[in-house]
């Protein structure tokens, strides 16, 4: 077995809504059918019982070693606790070879467990011993490093309760919550709100103190001290017993409790300088209590209990710690609900305070103290007491929080009880501290855990707000970029911030941040990060869903144009069409429910889709007789169509006439393919709601320039004769610039054509057929990437697809785009019509409109020209041409703003 390709798809994708581990994996003749040789199983069930018996997806498909790799892989993630079920091995058209995906929660645990897969079953095939147990915990450890810790995971499990999205900004605990405007941020228990001011204040023990007291909030008596004798006599003469922490300090770092004296003392003071200055204050005895504030709230309280075990009268102390160490919750850092208890030089000392070391057998039932401050982090316990906090209590908690200036507060208080008022009983709140742990209130050691994270969710997020932006996911064979552009063209309409991919580049507004083709889920993904984007209008291409799946877990609109033969077939095991409607229908499949799919009714394999939509369907096709169209709307559902020059959009008994007369992007709707784009977009502006008024003005003042809508039928003069530049570059695109050419009057026309390599033979081979039945000359040129083609390949494909042409009488080979272009504009002449298929389109066209404007520039004042002789089938032309004819000048008008292409 041979593992040929690994990639992480990050997002919904072909396989499940899960994030997946994809591997291509071959397998040899004898590895192929497992259930010919039981010994491979027996070994690998023997080394890992927990993988159970070996099975294909498919009870007909026979049983493979790639079966055994998926099913292992999986099986190992579970064991480690990995919250993962999904996983498919599925074979492709090449004998021998499948794809297999296995789901992960965290990608480098996903990945180390397929190689660990791997190591397995070579280690079952050659009879070697595994140690699958130390496997399993090495798994299990990279999956506490990679998760979320406690604090961070449960807002964003709060979050997605909450329907809100949620991506991880980096490998700590910064996450993005929501996205576009609607974006929040989060680090852990620290929200994007939370002041630096107050943060700042909080680390400032005795700032924090000085700003409690003057507000009338009680705390014990205390101050900063230089150095060690100083800190002595600060203790003397707030009276001990007394604490010593860092100035500076969080998570209980450094500070000891109840120091009664000056051996103890001078061991506190060591421990607090490593972390900074040192301050003394009062002891308070009582229990150490957290409160947690969210906002205006007190949402959690738990009483903290110090680090202790309790004596057997058998075993030391420390094989007591040993014991208690083996609770599955203690771990050695934030990722588990409690920590291991350490046997440090403080753990000693307070050891020797109660007349014990180590290795002391204390008696049955003695309470063995191993430190005197009760923070998790340091081994302690926790009690939720949420229910017994004593409003007055509850009150000043808020009023600490809210004087310091946190909106995520937690307050340290130390008192007897919390069931009556600080003054009262002399307690106090001893700290404030910002981005506090969550863990002992989202699973104390007992009690009732507390949904702190639901707390902190509601108090970032409005109810009803999912943090959401419209996203409106586009996707077919032709006519994806014309559409995500005009239909963003109709939000901006609507006096919105609009984000958008395509094939062109990333725009927020009217700016363009990012260049080259973004059709993929990293400019999507970016476009969702832009804090100015209110709404997201994204082309989805084939190559990424393959890659990385989708950028987004839900959209509120999927788009899909149409489905052609020559969308890259062959590549990535997608060799059909049903193998592309099954790709292509993944944003489909991934509406929100409240969501609407708009779909091309006259193209079957789109309409299929429907069924697979969680949310509603909006059906269109230009004729409005379509069965689709009319069963849909006989149902009182969407539908867009054509119907007596007008664009009707229809649902119920509401219904919508946009003439097509006042939509130049369809030339009085005489441009199909600009018409179905048209309905495609309005059917997307209208599934988000925007206004017909708004629609109506965004249709009118559309335009499909080479600015606008670069590649997309930019229509040039060039002396006279007509250039339509445009990045068709597939056989459905190709036939549909035919028939649109063919409407156009000229003298002679003229191709200027390239293919693209990662197309099929065929495909390559049907385009020049096509254009060689529709045109007298033609150029070739070969791309400036082949794109995985051997040089010289290309052009030898599109060279065999003119063999027989009807129509074209020459035939020349360029390399080189801009001298092929140059080439062509050299033989040109006025009434002449020339179709550019260009591959570098930004650089394509700026170098067209330069040859435009020279030749406009040298043209004398008047221009004369006689009529030429008729163009013999050779590659001669005359040098005299008459200028186009004024219908022809119409045309050229007319088309000037239709476009093609992807």
């Amino acid at each position: 077995m041979e593992v040929t390709r690994v990639r992480a798809l990050r997002g919904p994708n072909l396989w499940s809504r899960h994030t997946v581990i994809e591997a291509v994996v071959a397998c040899p003749s004898e590895e192929r059918d497992l259930g010919r040789d039981t010994v491979f199983e027996q070994r690998l069930r023997e080394r890992f019982p927990a993988i159970g018996a070996l099975h294909a997806n498919t009870p007909s498909v026979p049983i493979s070693m790639a079966h055994a790799l998926e099913l292992t892989a999986l099986a190992l993630q579970a064991q480690a606790g990995c919250p993962v079920t999904f996983s498919r091995t599925t074979p492709t058209e090449v004998p021998g070879t499948f794809q297999v995906a296995v789901q992960y929660a965290e990608e480098a645990v996903g990945r180390l467990a397929l190689q660990t897969a791997q190591a397995l079953i070579r280690a079952a095939l050659t009879g070697e011993p595994f140690d699958v147990p130390g496997a399993i915990a090495q798994i299990k450890e990279l999956d506490e490093d990679e998760r979320l810790g406690p604090s961070t995971g449960a807002i964003v499990d709060a979050a997605v309760a909450r329907g809100i999205p949620f991506r991880r900004l980096t490998s700590g605990s910064l996450v993005q919550l929501g996205w576009g405007r609607k974006q929040r941020r989060i680090q852990a228990a620290e929200v994007d709100r939370t002041s630096a001011i107050a943060e700042s204040i909080a680390q400032d023990k005795d700032l924090t103190k000085k700003l409690l007291h003057a507000a009338g909030v009680p705390v014990p008596l205390g101050r900063p001290v230089a150095d060690l004798e100083d800190g002595w006599r600060a203790a003397l003469e707030i009276g001990l017993p007394v604490v010593v922490k860092p100035q500076d300090g969080n998570q209980g770092k450094g500070v000891t409790v109840n120091i009664d004296n000056r051996m103890h003392y001078d061991m506190a003071y060591a421990a607090a300088a490593e972390y900074g200055e040192v301050m003394v204050e009062k002891y308070l005895p009582g229990s150490d209590y957290r409160l947690l504030v969210v906002g205006n709230a007190l949402v959690a309280a738990a009483r903290r209990e110090p680090p202790l075990v309790v004596g057997d009268g058998q075993r030391s102390v420390r094989e007591l710690v040993d014991q208690v160490n083996q609770d599955p919750r203690r771990g050695t850092g934030h990722g588990t609900s409690l920590t291991k208890i350490r046997i440090d030089a403080i753990a000693q000392t307070r050891l020797a305070a109660q007349g014990l070391t180590a290795d002391s057998v204390p008696p049955k039932g003695q309470r063995v103290i191993l430190r005197n401050n009760a923070n998790l982090s340091t081994g302690g316990t926790a009690t939720d007491v949420t229910d017994s906090v004593h409003p007055e209590v509850a009150a000043r908690a808020i009023e600490a929080a809210q004087t310091v200036g946190l909106d995520i507060c937690g307050v340290d208080v130390v008192c007897e009880s919390v069931l009556q008022p600080l003054e009262a009983q002399g307690g106090g709140i001893v700290e404030v501290n910002a981005a506090p742990g969550l863990r002992m209130h989202l699973s104390p050691s007992f009690g009732k855990g507390r949904d702190v994270g639901a707390a902190v969710i509601g108090h970032m997020f409005p109810a009803g707000d999912d943090g959401r932006i419209p996203v409106i996911a586009v996707t077919g064979t032709n006519g994806k970029t014309t559409t995500v552009r005009l239909t963003a063209h109709l939000l901006k309409a609507q006096g919105l911030c609009v984000g958008m991919t395509n094939t062109d580049g990333v725009y927020v507004g009217n700016c363009q941040i990012d260049s080259g083709d973004c059709s993929g889920p990293r400019s999507a993904r970016n476009v969702l990060a832009h804090p100015d984007v209110d709404a997201a209008v994204l082309e989805t291409a084939r190559g990424g869903l393959l890659r990385e799946g989708l950028a987004f877990d839900q959209c509120q609109v999927a788009v899909v144009t149409n489905l052609g033969q020559g969308d890259h077939l062959g590549l990535n095991y997608i060799t059909t069409l049903e193998d592309l409607s099954v790709l292509k229908r993944v944003i489909v499949l991934n509406v929100a429910p409240s969501g609407t799919a708009v779909l091309n009714a006259a193209d079957p394999a789109v309409a299929a889709m429907a069924a697979h939509c969680p949310g509603s369907v909006t059906f269109f096709a230009q004729d409005g007789r379509h069965p689709v169209i009319q069963t849909h709307r006989a149902q009182g559902k969407r539908v867009v169509f054509a119907e007596k020059g007008d664009l009707v959009c229809a649902e119920g008994r509401f219904e919508k006439r946009l003439p097509l007369a006042r939509i130049p992007l369809t030339r009085q709707g005489k441009i199909g393919f600009q018409v179905e784009n048209v309905m495609a977009s309005v059917g997307a502006a209208w599934a988000v709601g925007a206004p017909w008024e708004i629609i109506q003005k965004g249709l009118v003042t559309f335009v499909s320039d080479a600015q606008g809508v670069p590649g997309r039928f930019n229509v040039f003069d060039y002396a006279g004769a007509m250039l339509i530049a445009d990045y068709g570059h597939n056989p459905d695109a190709i036939a549909a610039l035919v028939a649109s050419v063919d409407a156009l009057p000229a003298r002679r026309r003229a191709v200027v054509i390239s293919g693209a390599g990662d197309r099929r033979d065929e495909d390559i081979r049907e385009q020049t057929r096509m254009l060689g039945a529709a045109f007298d000359d033609v150029i070739l040129y070969q791309d400036a990437c082949q794109r995985g083609r051997a040089d010289g390949e290309v052009l030898t494909l599109l060279r065999q697809g003119l063999q027989d042409a009807a129509r074209a009488a020459c035939v020349e080979e360029i390399r080189g785009e801009f001298t092929a272009i140059d080439h062509a504009l050299a033989r040109l002449h006025a009434g002449d019509l020339c179709l550019i298929l260009i591959d570098q389109v930004q650089e394509a066209l700026a170098h067209i409109q330069r040859r435009c404007d020279e030749t406009q520039a040298a043209a004398p004042a008047k221009a004369t020209a006689k009529p030429r002789k008729a163009v013999p089938k050779t590659a001669q032309t005359s040098s005299m041409a008459r200028p186009a004819p004024r219908h022809a000048v119409k045309a050229v008008a007319e088309l000037a703003v239709a476009g093609m292409g992807a």
